[in-house]
């Protein structure tokens, strides 16, 4: 597993219980992890010291009480990407921290001869890794909101003039396209959801469409 140290806006402070305890910036959130099963490590989880506390509901949902003032968005920096977080619905915040060793992999990869397919790209950090890098970058997701988020984190990154492509549409309908006009890519990222919808109501499963999908993304 790589780690980092880098991260100055962003901190694990504890987990357990199916909860973790979070540093964003000068927030302090809890969210539910199921993967944490054993105890927290100290008393910061117990005591619920927060702003604000992301909890399920019976049905499967989920809602954010909140402790103190939040922004409609606030932005966290890791190593030169700025990047904007919001509380959203399911408990996410539109950034995954745990994935800035792939950014920084990408960036050590990555130049001006560079040529990037992002797929569920979502909010855009591996595309802005990439950017910085000076790859260009066809960014992909299924949600409008998602990609102008993206698009605000490019501008926030000023990587907003690079050679960047944003495409909302479905992903596997999007490959199929490019395959039939020949173009390709240099390197190819994707991070699927378990569980999804494309733009005109395409179901995507994991466990049924990410095999065939790879065999179509290997041609491009």
């Amino acid at each position: 597993m790589w780690t980092t140290n880098e991260w100055r806006d962003y901190r694990l402070l504890d987990c357990g219980n199916g909860e973790r305890l979070e540093r964003w910036g000068n927030f302090i959130l809890i969210r539910p992890d199921p993967v944490a099963l054993w105890e927290p490590s100290g008393l910061e989880l117990i005591n619920g010291r927060c702003d604000a506390h992301y909890t399920r509901a019976s049905d499967g949902g989920g809602r954010w009480e909140l402790r103190s003032m939040f922004p409609a968005a606030w932005v966290v920096k890791y190593r030169g990407l700025n990047l904007n977080v919001k509380l959203m619905n399911f408990k996410h915040t539109g950034v995954f921290p745990e994935q800035a060793p792939n950014w920084d992999w990408l960036r050590s990869e990555c130049d001006s001869e560079t040529s990037v397919l992002n797929l569920f790209a979502y909010t855009g950090a591996a595309t802005m890794a990439c950017l910085s890098a000076g790859a260009s970058v066809c960014h992909v997701d299924a949600a409008k909101g998602m990609v102008d988020w993206a698009k605000s984190n490019a501008a926030l990154c000023n990587v907003a003039d690079r050679r960047v492509r944003w495409i909302v549409d479905d992903c596997r309908e999007f490959v199929n396209r490019e395959n039939r006009r020949g173009r390709g890519y240099d390197a190819i990222i994707m991070d699927p959801p378990s569980y999804g919808r494309g733009v005109r109501g395409e179901v995507w499963k994991l466990e049924d469409d990410l095999f065939n999908f790879c065999k179509r993304c290997a041609d491009v």
